[in-house]
């Protein structure tokens, strides 16, 4: 074979080489390409799994939270009129009482006869009277003797009012009808109208004091319900009305006392009981509200994620009330809406998603917020 027979058959094996190599790539790039529509055969990217909760609409309340205590709607401390050594205690330490029962006696022998002795000069200032009258239609005696006799009368009826008030008041009674509080003096205890006898309180109904910060000040108004509990009857609710808002803001705490009317049939409040109170300023039945996990804080603003035809939008919300694991939303988001409230963590805007709805409840909600803070 000669040399030139040679290179022309290497150079014939080196183009078939590159002629099967050239196919060779057109098949791999044809079967990449087969894969890709396979692949876009079967549809789209997978959505993310997340859970979603239902905006609904429930009853909110504007509330303002504040501690106090339990007053007596009237509550005094018991003291003689006249005074003198007490003879008589008429009524025991607790005993409920109605208006004007008698309560204490003091001794009253002294009085008992200056009235007697006032009583003898008033008599005989009536029959001086009498006769000045009989004198005076028969000429006998001047005007003025007729006008002394009536002077002197009516200064000896009210000498004798006067004394027979003071005796009346040596029985103490009941100003209003309450209970009767501690006892401070015994029986042969010399008294005077400085001395306490005893406290008197009203039973029912009771009141509920306490402060309000004054920016609050322009929601409060007579009528607003008030619900509180008391700390020494745990599980019980108890609800009033208010009956007065202080005009004045005390100094320095810059608050606003007020009370509120509650009922006490039971006899179960008592004066000086402990209470958390929440004063009820707005009520608004439609408000839309959400799970509060649902919202998203970020940058001093905060949005929630809405689920909009299988996609993700981040949706700026403006916040009301929050209730146990439910928060009011005033504004972003709209009733029978969808709130991803699990699986937030991975979202954009714009994301498709596979939701699946789970109900919440208060219960649920607040157990899963305690999880979170621990």
């Amino acid at each position: 074979m000669s040399v030139t027979n040679m290179t022309r058959g290497a150079w014939c094996a080196v183009i078939a080489g590159a002629v099967v190599a050239i196919g060779g790539c057109k098949k791999g790039k044809a079967a990449g390409g087969g894969g890709g529509g396979g692949g876009g055969g079967g549809g789209g990217p997978m959505g993310l799994p997340v859970e979603v909760a239902v905006a609904r609409t429930d009853t909110v309340r504007d509330e303002i939270a504040a501690t106090g205590q339990i007053e007596a709607v009237q509550s005094i401390d018991l003291r003689p009129e006249v005074d003198g050594r007490i003879v008589e205690i008429l009524v025991r330490e607790g005993q409920e009482v109605e208006q004007g029962t008698p309560l204490f006696k003091v001794d009253d022998a002294q009085l008992k006869a200056q009235v007697a002795q006032l009583e003898a000069q008033r008599d005989l200032a009536q029959q001086a009277l009498a006769r000045a009258k009989e004198l005076a239609q028969q000429n006998a005696s001047s005007a003025a003797d007729l006008e002394k006799a009536e002077a002197e009368m009516r200064s000896a009826q009210a000498q004798y009012d006067l004394q027979r008030i003071r005796l009346d008041r040596t029985t103490v009674r009941a100003p209003f009808a309450g209970v009767v509080g501690q006892r401070y003096v015994s029986l042969g205890d010399y008294v005077t109208n400085t001395t306490k006898l005893a406290s008197l309180h009203t039973a029912n109904p009771q009141r509920a004091a306490f402060q309000v910060p004054e920016r609050f000040a322009r929601s409060l108004s007579p009528g607003q319900a008030v619900s509180f509990r008391v700390a020494a009857i745990p599980g019980r609710d108890f609800v009033g009305q208010v009956d007065f808002v202080d005009p004045v803001v005390q100094l320095p705490s810059r608050t606003i006392l007020v009370k509120a009317r509650v009922p006490n049939p039971a006899r179960l409040l008592q004066p000086g009981m402990f209470i958390e109170a929440h004063l009820v300023t707005a009520v608004r039945p439609k408000a839309v509200v959400i799970p509060e996990e649902a919202v998203v804080p970020a940058a001093g603003t905060n949005a929630v994620w809405v689920v909009v035809e299988g996609k993700v939008n981040r949706s700026p919300v403006t916040l009301g009330v929050r209730t146990p694991g439910f928060v009011e939303v005033t504004d972003g988001v709209k009733a029978g809406e969808q709130v991803v409230v699990g699986g937030l963590e991975m979202l954009a805007p714009g994301a498709p998603v596979m939701p699946r709805v789970v109900e919440r409840s208060a219960k649920a909600a607040g157990v899963t917020a305690a999880a979170a803070q621990r």
